[in-house]
């Protein structure tokens, strides 16, 4: 049994700080959970799928971020206590419906957790959801640790049903992912009965009225938080430095006082009741010390904001110097680290800090990188979407007029790069591929005449896909989309969606048939394998001549992950080392400089190509592209 839902109280567990988080939520008493998986947020659904049905609470993946926190609402409405995760892309997608609901208000407890990338390690952007609890105004947490993401998940739940208000909780990747062991409590016994009051109008209407009754609830949240157990003081009562962080940074602060053994000239304010920011802690705090410096990741919001509390008090605080990102010491980008402390804090104090010497840690990194074997970054082995954007780079190639892919999100992104063959044009926000498409689509009418393919997945078609869709069919835009259906969210861990025909428990549902969905709304289309180089590519090649409205190819193939856990391809692949004459070829190791599968290597020793058979899964379709049919394929049993 999963220990997330063991009823053992007082014992500690090894976890993740997603998994605390999804502790918490069940420990609250959850009884609704909806979400649209996205890295650094997804172990949190995840978790919370896998032990619903021995928990009895509803779980689902939904098909994007404001449709989960709408369906996690509906629950809340109706006296549930109901939970949402995302990443920092996804707040962007719900800011309509949550602006909305904050004048609305909820009933049971809504908690919002959005887990943001510092640094964009796995995505497109690094952007910092925590203004949204600001534009919104609903109350934000910020936990530093596993334990605490489990406590703050707790108390949000009964902070919401407080003040009937949406709570958001922000983690970041090292809080989200970072172990730590973590005391449970105990499990609660769920007996709410889901019921709403026809008479009880749930809108946003007197607006003004509502804004008010807003402001109110957050004017009751912060003098929760003025005494809230999250935040606390550390440190010297006469500190030379304050130091005033949330989340990450209070650890990395910690570590830098601890190194540099300045405790009794340092006082490190944490804050995890990050908006409302409690005031008169700010206040009381600020009078300790004329210099402040402020620590966190991404954007500047403690910093501004208890700088303006500063404005308003300042001729009773006197001159203060404030330091963080607008003066330089901490970066506006990328995550934190000690290091970036320890050079913030010396610089300010004026202290002498020996860092690392450059010398030895030069030759500890030249050391790793010759041990390890150089890798770029790109598909899997076996990935259809290297045969997909093979078969788009040949039929734009024939096509000879410039035509470009405006592409979207998800693993076939990496087709920027040299290992996609750079035919993505441009990536920014869900669904953006296929709407930036449609306007394309329309420049014909003004004189452009390049031909245009947009790529979608399969996850993203159904997330943000089919509004763009629906609207160049309806405007007659004139365009290729070609959705890549690999029939899995494969970038963040192959959670389902209306088109695999599970749902998050991993029970059989309704399949959605993207190709029955592009015909209903009037697009022609195609099914191709995009291991069938010649016809697919051909395919292409064609409907990009057939410049009459929006064509749809679906390029179907299981994901290279997915198959190789349903018994791997039917090939061994070798080299005919006859046969492979290669640079007198003529091919200019078209297999290993163009195709890039990690699976082929060139031996400069043989001056030939050769099989990495650790790494090739035997998918057979660099057979297909040797000029001297030098890749041999055999067939072999599955799991052979």
């Amino acid at each position: 049994m999963k220990p997330i839902v063991l009823n053992q109280p007082d014992t500690s567990y090894l976890v993740i700080g997603n998994e605390a988080i999804a502790r918490g939520a069940i420990e609250a008493g959850v009884d609704f959970c909806a979400a649209y998986p996205g890295n650094p947020s997804s172990e949190i659904m995840e978790t919370l799928a896998s032990v619903s049905k021995d928990l009895n609470f509803y779980a689902e993946w939904s098909v994007n971020e404001k449709v989960a926190l709408e369906a996690a609402t509906a629950a809340s409405f109706a006296g549930l206590r109901a939970i949402t995760s995302m990443k920092q892309n996804g707040v962007n997608v719900v800011s309509d419906f949550l602006t909305n609901l904050t004048l609305s208000g909820t009933k049971g407890g809504l908690v919002l957790v959005t887990c943001d990338d510092p640094g964009g390690i796995s995505s497109t952007n690094e952007e910092d959801a925590r203004p949204f609890s600001k534009l919104a105004e609903v109350p934000m947490l910020e936990p530093s640790n596993p334990q605490e993401a489990l406590d703050m998940t707790t108390f949000a739940f009964d902070l919401s049903e407080e003040i009937g208000s949406l709570c958001i909780m922000r983690s970041t990747s090292r809080i989200s992912h970072s172990r730590g062991n973590v005391v449970f409590s105990p499990l609660p016994e769920r007996k709410r009965i889901p019921s709403i009051d026809p008479s009880n109008l749930r809108n946003t209407f007197p607006v003004a009225l509502k804004h008010q009754t807003v402001i109110e609830k957050l004017e009751t949240a912060k003098k929760i938080f003025e005494t809230s157990k999250f935040n606390s003081y550390t440190g010297s009562e006469n500190p030379e430095l304050l130091i005033i962080t949330c989340g990450t940074g209070y650890l990395y602060s910690r570590e830098a006082i601890n190194l540099l053994g300045l405790w009794d000239k340092i006082g490190l304010l944490k804050l995890g009741t990050t908006w409302p920011l409690p005031e008169n802690l700010i206040n009381v705090n600020l009078t300790k010390s004329n210099n402040i410096l402020i620590v966190e990741e991404v954007q500047p919001f403690l910093e501004d904001n208890i700088k303006s509390i500063y404005a308003q008090n300042a001729i009773n605080l006197g001159l203060k110097s404030f330091f963080g990102k607008s003066s330089g010491h901490i970066p506006k980008i990328g995550e934190l680290n000690p290091d970036i402390l320890l050079n913030a804090i010396s610089k300010i104090l004026n202290i002498k800090y020996q860092f690392q010497d450059k010398e030895y840690s030069d030759k500890a990194k030249n050391t790793a990188s010759n041990l390890t074997p150089p890798r770029e970054l790109g598909f899997c082995p076996g990935c259809p979407h290297r045969a997909s954007f093979f078969n788009i780079k040949n039929a734009l190639k024939f096509d000879a007029r410039n035509g470009f892919v405006s592409g979207d999100i998800g693993c076939y992104t990496m087709a920027i790069w040299p290992t996609g063959f750079k035919q993505v044009n441009s990536v920014h926000a869900m669904g953006s591929g296929v709407g930036l498409a449609s306007g394309y689509g329309k420049l014909h009418e003004l004189g452009f005449n390049q031909p245009i393919i947009s790529v979608v997945g399969d996850s993203t078609f159904f997330h943000a896909g089919l509004p763009p869709l629906i609207n160049a069919v309806y405007n007659k835009s004139n365009f290729l989309l070609i959705v890549l259906d690999n029939s899995a969210t494969a970038m963040t861990g192959f959670q389902p969606h209306p088109g695999t025909g599970i749902n998050a428990k991993g029970e059989p549902t309704n399949k959605i048939n993207i190709e029955d969905v592009c015909n209903a709304v009037g697009a022609k289309v195609e099914i191709v394998d995009p291991f069938d180089i010649d016809n697919a590519s051909k395919s292409i090649y064609r409907l990009l001549q057939n410049e009459n409205g929006v064509r749809v190819i679906i390029m179907r193939r299981k994901c290279a992950l997915v198959q190789r856990k349903e018994g791997g391809f039917p090939y061994k692949v070798e080299i005919d080392s006859d046969k492979c004459i290669g640079e007198e070829c003529g091919c200019n190791r078209y297999c290993t400089r163009v195709f890039r599968c990690p699976g082929l290597i060139w031996d400069k020793v043989s001056g030939k190509t050769k099989i990495d058979t650790v790494i090739c899964v035997g998918c057979g379709v660099c057979a297909k592209i040797c000029p001297k049919n030098a890749i041999i394929l055999k067939e072999v049993k599955r799991n052979d």
